[in-house]
């Protein structure tokens, strides 16, 4: 297996370029947006640059390719972050260029959705960070996260081992995005529960492999992005998190049965997988109906 490479970090001061490769939500929803631009301003230090479509909902897969490239060949911007995910990025991977982001090698920021770009980009040898888009992150009603904001800034600014910590507290109910008062006050959160381990009398080290549950699930339907060689994740760590559409407990067995029958499962040494969501407007959860569907 090739080394991955580790893009050059930015700093404070530099470019970094915004891009919706999924859904351009900013233009359906632009508080949560603008809000995390200025976090990036002044929380961060770094000049966001947006795109012809990142404000743009129904972008073709080739504009959105387009900025792609462009992000990644601009000399000026020293990183790439999404503004949030979506639903049809796996339609603009087969337009990628990929010798053109190798030639530019940049961190790339996000989640969701985005898993399919980081499934390019980990193909193509470099090594992305799943996690913090815009929206969701930096756009955080009242103020980011204090663990969300020290893992970011230590992705964006320092190389090396990063502690991850398991959540004092965590949000799953959402509130409007359209109303500017959702951001008036802290989000309601619920107390954490820490790690539970199985098998915890194991020590494992590897590369990761994963994302959105739903995305991997995709990907493998649409033969994409998937290694030929499966011993290339032999040791590794698979990471697992279901999405907001919250699949049903019988879904997400499906897929991991699937991924067993196609030989993945055994490859992997440990598996880490996120806590469900388990609230949104069409399924709005009371705890113990959350509790219950978070169970399954």
């Amino acid at each position: 297996m090739t080394p991955p490479t580790y893009p050059p970090k930015p700093s404070p001061g530099d470019r970094i370029a915004v891009i919706s490769p999924s859904a351009g939500l900013p233009g359906l929803f632009p508080i949560p947006y603008e809000l995390g631009l200025e976090r990036l301003r002044k929380e961060y230090g770094l000049e966001p640059v947006e795109y012809p479509t990142t404000r743009m909902m129904g972008a073709t897969p080739r504009a959105r390719a387009d900025d792609i490239h462009a992000a990644f060949a601009d000399p000026m911007a020293k990183a790439v972050i999404a503004s949030i995910g979506g639903d049809d990025q796996i339609t603009v991977l087969p337009l990628l260029d990929r010798e053109l982001i190798r030639a530019n090698p940049k961190p790339f920021f996000g989640m969701s959705d985005n898993t399919n770009l980081l499934m390019f980009l980990r193909n193509t040898g470099l090594v992305g960070y799943h996690g913090a888009t815009v929206m969701t992150a930096l756009g955080r009603p009242f103020a980011m996260d204090p663990l969300t904001a020290e893992s970011l800034r230590a992705s964006l600014f320092t190389s090396g081992e990063y502690e991850l910590k398991p959540a004092d507290r965590w949000n799953d109910v959402d509130r409007d995005w359209a109303d500017p008062t959702t951001f008036d006050a802290e989000p309601e959160t619920r107390p954490g529960t820490g790690w539970t381990w199985v098998n915890p009398d194991r020590v494992v080290e590897g590369r990761s492999w994963g994302g959105c549950l739903e995305i991997v699930g995709w990907l493998l339907m649409a033969d994409r992005e998937i290694p030929r060689d499966l011993s290339e994740f032999d040791g590794g760590v698979l990471i697992l998190e279901t999405s907001e559409e919250m699949p049903s407990g019988e879904e997400v067995f499906r897929t991991l049965r699937n991924m067993g029958e196609r030989g993945l499962l055994r490859r992997f040494s440990a598996l880490l997988m996120g806590r469900a969501k388990t609230w949104s407007f069409e399924r709005p959860n009371n705890p113990e109906e959350g509790a219950r569907y978070a169970a399954e």
